[in-house]
């Protein structure tokens, strides 16, 4: 087979360095060359240099230097603004070229990348009028005085993006950083850099200030710890899994950082029985295959009522079974190959898993055949024994579904809040009030009814349990992002006590 992906439609720079105050890093310093790897194809297509302590030490004085004395957090809004556009503009501008190098590292089908651009572009839109539209408040209840309340940048954030859906999730991050004021130094995952190191040449090419976004490189263990350990951070925002999450927390914690983390899940897809089941097919395949099955907010655990489950884990076997798997940039691929080697054989261990607990494998189960290079697996559904088991527990992060039944609505419900996640729930029903119960019972983030993931950015959004901290959204991001400042006034002259005048008087 031959790939689009070996052709070179777009630049690819040789070695992707940090962007430091502006400025790539010349790439003959020190530091770890690390392969960067197209999924489709297993070849290197560049390297990555990888930030050590220091080089990360750099970048936060450079953010921190443009936030202490650079115009951004004090800029007019109007001008802040113009600048937010004008990113968004050029990000609009080289849409194709992003979705290109986006699809090349990550392996996600060109057609669902360009619904994630178009996400990356309104995020830059969307914040730049939510930092607009925030307002303070006035008291004038104690008598003589007028105290006021105003929200100011909260200072230097540490963010880090996971590989899943770089583009997307690290402009998440930024916009609703840097729309307030404030600046940061971004580590996206060292798998997926290729995308978003351009994305952050281009926003600099837009007018961004030097220093306000800047760029580090490399692993967890190294560039990450280096960046959310540091004592000249003022926030961190993560967007990962929540083994990791749980490790920057910590780090965090150790100096009193606030941490905003959007972490994992193993959520809950009802299907009720007076669905539309048509509707709900679709629904619940979307919800498990798109984006190569790797995402947090996937609806991984089917639950259908067992009076119609025959039915339609027929058809959704069947559907399954026709998914087109190939090339990522052909217009024509529904599935494409897992991020790197590790995961694929990672998502592949819990077929055995699940044949060892009981479970049967309905669909999949294997990698795809028909591929000579790749990390291509087929699209698996798993029929499970019980929801305590491991397949039904732990977070897959593939083309991987278990299915289960349920009796009733209450049973559905136990089932999909049995997990130390609660990130987001769907269900598909026709009944209203079976809709208000899941929606009111469930404990999750997000309840998706009838519809599989819509993301209003107005809205919060997070998770429950171990699905996160905090929410992403307009009121949420500014509360996060800002901090609030109180001031007091007298409008008449204060009456003080005279300390130390011998007379006690009070004026």
């Amino acid at each position: 087979m031959v790939h689009a992906t070996a052709v070179p439609a777009f630049p690819v720079n040789q070695k992707v360095t940090s962007i430091i105050a502006g400025e790539a890093i010349a790439a003959a310093r020190g530091g770890f060359d690390l392969q960067v790897i197209c999924p489709a194809t297993e070849e290197p297509v560049s390297l990555l240099r990888e930030a050590d302590p220091d080089e990360v030490e750099l970048a936060i004085a450079a953010a921190r230097n443009a936030f202490d004395h650079g115009p951004w957090p004090r800029m007019d809004i109007n001008d802040r603004n113009d600048i937010l556009h004008a990113i968004r503009d050029r990000l609009r501008a080289h849409a194709e070229e992003l979705a290109w190098l986006e699809v090349l590292n990550t392996g996600i089908p060109l057609t669902h990348v360009r619904g994630q651009i178009r996400r990356m572009t309104r995020n830059f839109e969307f914040f730049a009028e939510v930092a607009s539209t925030l307002s303070g408040e006035v008291y004038t209840q104690s008598r003589g005085y007028l105290t006021y309340v105003t929200r100011e940048p909260k200072g230097v954030a540490a963010l880090v993006s996971p590989w899943n859906a770089p583009l997307a999730l690290s402009s998440m991050r930024i916009a609703t950083c840097i729309a307030f004021g404030n600046t940061c130094v971004l580590k996206p995952s060292e798998y997926t850099p290729l995308a978003v190191a351009r994305m952050v040449e281009l926003m600099h090419e837009s007018g961004l200030p030097p220093g306000v976004v800047n760029l580090v490189n490399g692993r967890g263990a190294v560039t990450g710890s280096a960046l959310v350990g540091s004592a000249d951070i003022d926030m961190v925002g993560f967007t990962g899994g929540t083994r990791t999450g749980r490790m920057i927390m910590q780090a965090a914690g150790a100096n009193l950082k606030p941490c905003i983390l959007e972490l994992g899940g193993k959520s809950a897809n009802i299907i009720e029985r007076s669905a539309d089941l048509d509707r709900a097919i679709d629904g619940a395949l979307v919800g498990i295959y798109s984006n190569n099955g790797q995402q947090c907010l996937a609806g991984s655990r089917i639950l259908v009522q067992r009076d119609v489950a025959g039915s339609f884990i027929e058809r959704f076997v069947e559907r399954t079974r026709k998914l087109r798997i190939g090339d990522p940039m052909a217009t024509e691929t529904e599935i494409g190959p897992l991020a790197y080697a590790e995961h694929l054989q990672r998502v592949l261990s819990y077929v055995e898993v699940a044949r060892s607990e009981g479970g049967t494998v309905l669909v999949g189960g294997g990698r795809a055949g028909g591929f000579e290079r790749g990390y291509y697996m087929q699209p698996t559904a798993v029929m499970a024994p019980s929801n305590r088991t491991r397949i039904c527990q732990e977070e897959i992060f593939g083309p991987f579904a278990t299915f289960q039944t349920f009796d009733t609505l209450e049973e559905a419900i136990s089932i999909a809040n049995d997990s130390p996640f609660g990130l987001v729930c769907y269900l598909w029903s026709r009944d209203l009030d079976a809709a208000m119960k899941v929606s009111r019972d469930v404990r999750a983030g997000t309840v998706w009814v009838n519809t599989p993931m819509v993301r209003d950015l107005r809205a919060p959004f997070g998770g429950f349990k171990q699905s996160g901290v905090g929410r992403d959204g307009a009121t949420s991001s500014a509360e996060f992002f800002t901090e609030l400042k109180t001031t007091t006034i007298p409008i008449d002259a204060a009456v003080l006590p005279r300390l130390g005048s011998g007379s006690g008087v009070h004026q």
